[in-house]
This record gives structure tokens, C-alpha cells and sequence, in this order.
């Protein structure tokens, strides 16, 4: 063996255990955050169980509730596109404005739109409050007169969304992803904190479920299924354990940074006073949620921002591996992206919880987590392997990263059937427990390759929305 060969062994052997140590602290901070999460949600719930009649919903809210413009943003939806419009136009809601923005789409989702609801070219006056690529037309009908649609030059999501700001005509915008699907109540259940403390609300989030499986009539869920696919049921645990479990804890405790892009409403004046939603990010969701964070705590203004679990918005989860990848890499971009351009908010005392308590997480979660994660799975067997490293330490990685995994995605599973019973059949929960376990061996471990990727792109300075592939609703006849 070289000469140089000797050194690289000789410094690995050296600088193994500290490296070890390094991979099972992080490891540790990641599964405390977990658990203790997963402990004021619980409590949460407990505390203020969802009412699921909404016949009372409606004679609380409906004389008080304020007017909202719905935004929806379309990058090549044909698949989806009409139903999801249908579901907007079928809300329960006494006053709101459904506004769909074609963001430049090379498919046929305009012309689908203009003849399914027979649209003709409108008029219709606005400010420029953020900024957005050129219009090229508006479109309206009689028939349906709460429904605008915009075509415009392709800018990206978050280009679209401030074009959907600026023709707003509400006090409140709802965001929500054209392959997605709000529950009837959805905008009763998600206006009610702003209803209730309406000087200091800013944004308010809801759930996201997977659609996949699930039979949808005249753009609602009328049968709740699981997707028959292994990706979607594994996203589908996914996402009740960042819904339910993660972003209910970090909502009570005021430290929550992202509002899904595919359902939340915000104040409009309070989007606008940061510039609406910021270019050059694939996370524009995240990326205004922590600018309205910022700019409240720089200039003392008493705020809020929440979430909550029952508004239920259904999207369509990716199936390939290949459309899978290309979202979860630009999300770890977005996360990027947006830690960087605010991380002189870390431990800074001046934003309060948010930048003692709340950057420091993200920073565990998708800073540190995911490369020190793949690291970890490469590393540690290989020097157990090779007799650098005792079996403890390959033991405590497992530890750490499945056995503590599968508890916690268990347990989110438990926390939804005691408080929420989405899912009407035992042998759903009994499939999803099933995948709970399943996903931690292989699943999880790609999902981290892929954020790591999202590590490199980042890097690099990749921009783009990315291309999402749609298969459609289940319709049912």
C-alpha cells in the first residue's frame, strides 16, 4: 500500500470517533425535537378538539367571516386542473373570489379552463403591490362571476402568486396548489383564528392529505382510500407526521415558519408589506411565512401566525420515483435558500422564540440533518466493517435512525385515529402502520440521498420550478 494510502487510513482511524460522535449527536438532537413534538401536539389536541359539525361552524363564522380571494397558481395542470377549480367554486364560504393564474403553461390547462366554464376576455383593473411577469390576458363569464382566470408570461410559483395578489379584491388571499382540493369546510375551519383575534392574525395554515385512493365527485373527496401505490402511502405517513404531529407543536409554540404552498390564507396587507412572494426561491411558501416573521418582530408589531389540523386541503402525491425526486430535492433547495438568506436571525435574541428556538431547529432539520444523515448510513458500517469502530456504534445508528423512526411515525399514526378518525376503515390503519414500518428501510434513506442532491443544486445556484407530472383525480361517475 502508498505512502499516501497509509495517511488516508491512518487519519480515518483518527478522526473516526469523532466523526461518530458527531453523526449520533445530531441523530439525538433530531429524535429529541421529534419526541418532544410529538408530546405538545398530543397535548394540543387534547386541548382543543376539533369540532367536525359543520352546520355549527357555519352560524359561528359566516356573518363575521371576511371576504377571501383564492389563489391558484398553474404550471401545466390539464390533469387536474378543472376539478380542483370545482372544488373552490363548491365551498362553503359566504364571500370569496376564485382567481386561477396560468403561469405560462405549455399544455393545454388554459384552454381546458376557458372551455369548461366558458370563459371570454375580461377587464378588470389592479395595482402593481408585487411584482410579476406580464399579463396577457384576463378571462370571466356571467355564469360564474367569483371565478377570474389570469394568463401570463412564465415567471415561476411564486411570480404567479404575486400576479393572483395584485388582482385580489379581499382582504385575505387562500394559496393553493392547482393539484389540490380544499373540503368544503375548509375555509369556514381555517378563517376562524382570524375571526377570533383578527388585529394580531397574519397566517393561518392547514392540512395537507394525500389524494391518491381516494374517489373524488364534482371536485370533492366523497370516499376516503389509500393510495395503491407504495410511494404515495408512504408519503401519506409522511405527511400526518409534519401536519399532526411537527408543525401543530411548533404553531403552539409560535415558532412556525412554514405554511404548505398548497393551503393557507394570509392577511393580504401583511404579504404585501413584505413584497408578496420573493423570486429566485423554489420555497416561496416558506420563504414569505419567515419575511412576515421578520418583518413584525423589526418594527414590534404584535403578530400571529397558526395551525391548524382540521381544514383539510387533499393533493395529488407524486407516483415515479423520477417526479418524487425532482420534488423533495427542490424542497430541500427552497429550505436552503431561505435558512441562508435570513441565518442572521440564529440566536438572535431580537426576533424572541423564533431566532433562539426556531431557526436553531431548521438549522438541525435541514441544515445539518440530512448530510450528516447519509454520512452516517456510509461511514459508520464501513468502519465497523474494517474494525476502526465498535458494533455499538453501527447499533446506536440504528437506534437512532429506525427504531426511533418507526415509534414516531407509529405514534403519529395513534395521535390521528384518537383525535381525528380521517381514515373510516381499521385495515387502513393497519397498512399505514404496516408502511410505518416499511419506510425506514430504503425510503427514508433515498429521501435523504435526494435532499443531499438538493445540497448540491443549492450550491450550484439551480433555479426553476421544476416539472411535476399529474395522473388526475379518481373521478368517480
Amino acid at each position: 500500500m502508498s505512502e499516501v494510502g497509509n495517511l488516508l487510513i491512518h487519519w480515518i482511524g483518527q478522526a473516526s470517533p469523532w466523526l461518530s460522535a458527531i453523526i449520533i449527536t445530531v441523530g439525538l438532537m433530531q429524535n429529541t425535537v421529534y419526541l418532544t413534538q410529538l408530546v405538545i401536539a398530543f397535548a394540543e389536541l387534547r386541548r382543543h378538539r376539533p369540532d367536525k359539525r359543520s352546520t355549527r361552524l357555519w352560524a359561528g363564522v359566516s356573518e363575521v367571516a371576511p371576504p377571501i380571494s383564492l389563489l391558484v397558481p398553474a404550471f401545466n395542470e390539464e390533469a387536474t386542473i378543472v376539478e380542483n377549480i370545482h372544488s373552490m367554486l363548491a365551498l362553503q364560504y359566504p364571500s370569496f373570489e376564485v382567481v386561477v393564474i396560468n403561469d405560462g403553461s405549455r399544455d393545454q390547462t388554459l384552454e381546458v379552463v376557458i372551455a369548461a366554464f366558458d370563459l371570454k376576455p375580461i377587464d378588470r383593473s389592479y395595482e402593481r403591490s408585487a411584482e410579476h411577469k406580464a399579463i396577457r390576458g384576463l378571462y370571466g363569464s356571467p355564469r360564474y362571476p367569483n371565478l377570474v382566470v389570469v394568463d401570463k408570461e412564465n415567471g415561476g410559483k411564486s411570480d404567479a402568486l404575486n400576479a393572483g395578489i395584485n388582482l385580489s379584491r379581499s382582504p385575505y388571499f387562500c394559496a393553493i396548489d392547482a393539484d389540490s382540493l380544499l373540503e368544503p369546510d375548509a375555509l369556514l375551519r381555517a378563517v376562524r383564528p382570524f375571526v377570533d383575534d383578527p388585529e394580531r392574525m397574519i397566517a393561518v395554515g392547514g392540512t395537507i392529505r394525500i389524494v391518491n385512493g381516494s374517489t373524488v365527485r364534482a371536485g370533492k373527496v366523497v370516499e376516503v382510500g389509500l393510495p395503491r401505490h407504495i410511494l404515495p402511502l408512504f408519503q401519506t405517513v409522511e405527511y400526518l407526521r409534519a401536519y399532526l404531529m411537527a408543525r401543530l407543536a411548533l404553531s403552539r409554540l409560535g415558532i412556525l415558519i412554514l405554511i404548505s404552498g398548497a393551503f393557507g390564507i394570509f392577511r393580504r396587507s401583511a404579504a404585501v408589506a413584505v413584497g408578496g412572494y420573493s423570486h429566485g426561491t423554489v420555497g416561496e411558501d416558506l420563504e414569505l411565512v419567515l419575511k412576515m416573521h421578520r418583518h413584525h418582530r423589526e418594527h414590534g408589531i404584535p403578530y400571529r401566525i397558526s395551525y391548524l389540523p382540521e381544514p383539510v386541503c387533499w393533493t395529488e402525491a407524486p407516483q415515479s420515483t423520477r417526479v418524487l425526486a425532482r420534488q423533495r430535492i427542490r424542497w430541500q433547495r427552497g429550505a436552503l435558500e431561505t435558512f441562508f438568506k435570513h441565518k442572521t436571525m440564529l440566536f438572535n435574541p431580537r426576533y424572541g422564540r423564533l431566532g433562539m428556538v426556531g431557526l436553531p431547529l431548521m438549522m438541525i432539520e435541514d441544515v445539518m440533518g440530512p448530510p450528516i444523515e447519509i454520512l452516517g448510513y456510509l461511514l459508520i458500517p464501513l468502519l465497523v466493517v474494517t474494525g476502526i469502530l465498535g458494533w455499538e456504534y453501527f447499533l446506536a445508528l440504528m437506534a437512532l435512525t429506525i427504531v426511533f423512526g418507526i415509534a414516531i411515525s407509529v405514534l403519529s399514526l395513534v395521535l390521528e385515529e384518537m383525535e381525528l378518525r380521517r381514515f373510516p376503515h381499521a385495515r387502513d390503519l393497519a397498512v399505514l402502520m404496516l408502511a410505518a414500518v416499511i419506510e425506514n428501510f430504503g425510503y427514508r434513506q433515498l429521501n435523504n440521498f435526494w435532499r443531499v442532491v438538493g445540497y448540491w443544486r443549492y450550491l450550484r445556484g439551480a433555479q426553476g420550478w421544476g416539472r411535476m407530472v399529474r395522473t388526475g383525480f379518481r373521478v368517480a361517475p
